[in-house]
């Protein structure tokens, strides 16, 4: 089988979104890992529905599939990165990232995105982790209800540093809630290095929403680009062709944006390079 690959826009923020995708369906992917952001298709701006159905359009046009990434560093506060989270210290936070993550699917619905992905976020200091887990099920139930009523899949990622940052802790977390399925980014496992990313595709296997890849140093939660860190990059996709993974494999190069234009062909190039 071939596999179909996909570029996250976080790797092309100084790029307008329409170039963004023309640049990656120019390249030859089959879809776009969309991350929302205030330039991208910015999911708080008055004309969002409109907004997303042309982009809906377009990517209709361009034949690209899609699934929606909700990383984005400021989109809910512009003086902290990533706050507020699903265990923020106040009610009015947490509720604040549940209407982002349910904004998110309905966006997803719209474009008719394989799943959405989202994480935990990283406890404030005088947050203990038992309060934080409490705050993380509640805030999933919500979500979930969510993606159940727009019918659109909710994928978790276990985030280096955050509160459920492997493979495991998602496993143990998806327990308590069934329907939640797994992002994995393949490069996490190298810097948690509780699990080796192609052990991880197949023991999550029926789990498995989304995949991110890119390379990465043991230890270390830098996104390379492909040849530069310790990914066993053909292990990967052997993996994912070895349990009939046919859903889009992100490319996930968030420190590339200043060169996107040179590194969304780069990266396809190397992982079509191994194929063959």
């Amino acid at each position: 089988m071939s596999l179909r690959y996909a570029y996250n826009t976080n790797g092309a923020a100084n790029h307008r979104l329409d170039d963004a995708l023309r640049l990656i369906a120019d390249a030859g992917y089959a879809g776009v890992a969309l991350t929302l952001d205030h330039h991208h298709l910015d999911p708080f701006a008055p004309d969002w529905e409109r907004e997303s159905a042309r982009v809906a359009d377009l990517l209709d046009r361009l034949a690209l599939g899609s699934v929606i990434e909700t990383g984005a560093r400021y989109l809910l506060d512009p003086r902290d990165k990533h706050e507020p989270t699903l265990i923020a210290a106040t009610a009015d936070g947490r509720a604040r990232r549940v209407a982002f993550l349910c904004r998110a699917l309905d966006v997803a619905a719209r474009l008719g995105s394989e799943t959405m992905s989202f994480w935990a976020g990283v406890p404030k200091p005088g947050v203990g982790r038992e309060q934080a887990r409490l705050w993380l099920d509640e805030g999933l139930d919500r979500v979930l209800d969510h993606a159940e009523a727009v019918g659109v899949e909710a994928s978790f990622e276990p985030e280096p540093g955050m509160l459920i940052e492997t493979v495991g802790e998602y496993a143990a977390l998806a327990e308590r809630h069934p329907h939640l399925r797994l992002a994995l980014d393949t490069g996490h496992c190298l810097v948690t290095q509780d699990i080796e990313p192609a052990e991880a595709i197949r023991r999550y296997a029926d789990r498995i929403g989304t995949v991110a890849i890119e390379d990465m140093r043991r230890g270390d939660h830098t996104h390379l680009p492909f040849g530069e860190g310790d990914m066993d990059v053909p292990a990967v996709l052997s993996a994912l062709e070895a349990i009939g993974f046919d859903r889009l494999v992100c490319v996930e190069l968030s420190r590339e944006s200043p060169r996107a234009h040179a590194a969304i062909p780069q990266s396809i190039a190397y992982l079509r390079g191994i194929a063959a």
